[in-house]
């Protein structure tokens, strides 16, 4: 063998070549970042408590017809949700209540909502997406994106979440007080929820903090 040439592959090396090959891709695979989409339902309303949701979603389980739960009805909403449920790698719903809210100020606790829905997530995100402006603190990196929930998958799946648990939670609300017309207007400040607030008063899951409630409390002293 002429001196300096290198050695030809012997037969096993092309035979096994594409196991060799498939190590090196896997060495050289990245860990998959898993990233939560976040999103509240309920800093508006006049009564009942703030909630948040967490959502992972399973690249391979893709679900159609994402988007931002203001923009599908009722019926869509509770059709994705449980598709949600079914599908995602992880999901959780967090709330804080009206005494937190009453508190805290509405903002310090949806974002502890917030807080306690990713730590509700059974598997850990490397990387949180949250609707809005405003980030909730956490062990992972975390990013705010305007209008998420119509730009995000994982927002849009959590705002759906959070929207029908919230709605869920106000249903039942109107079983224990039915003359505030929960059921309607899920706690926000109709004209119909006024009217009943000046005419019965408020009740005990109605926030305090809130200017219309605080206005009838201070008619009522």
């Amino acid at each position: 063998m002429p001196v300096g040439r290198p050695p030809r592959p012997s037969l096993a090396y092309w035979v096994n070549l594409p196991i060799i090959n498939s190590m090196r891709e896997q060495t050289c695979t990245a860990p998959v970042l898993l990233v939560a989409g976040v999103d509240e339902a309920g800093r508006g309303p006049l009564a009942g408590a703030v909630l948040a949701a967490a959502v992972i979603l399973d690249p391979a389980r893709p679900i159609a017809g994402l988007a931002d739960s203001k923009q599908l009805s009722e019926r869509q909403r509770e059709r994705l949700a449980a598709e949600i449920r079914a599908k995602s790698l992880a999901w959780a719903v967090g709330r804080a209540g009206v005494a937190e809210i009453d508190a805290l100020n509405i903002l310090q606790a949806t974002l502890l909502a917030m807080q306690r829905a990713v730590a509700g997530l059974h598997v850990a995100p490397g990387k949180v997406l949250v609707d809005g402006n405003r980030c909730p603190g956490l062990a992972c990196p975390v990013q705010a994106i305007v209008k998420g929930d119509s730009s995000v998958a994982a927002i849009s799946a959590a705002s759906i979440l959070a929207k029908v648990a919230r709605d869920s939670e106000l249903l039942a609300l109107h079983a224990r007080y039915p003359h505030y017309g929960f059921d309607r207007h899920k706690g926000y400040p109709t004209q119909f929820h006024i009217e009943a607030l000046r005419v019965h008063g408020a009740c005990p899951e109605h926030r305090r903090s809130f200017a219309p409630v605080r206005a009838v409390l201070k008619r009522e002293a």
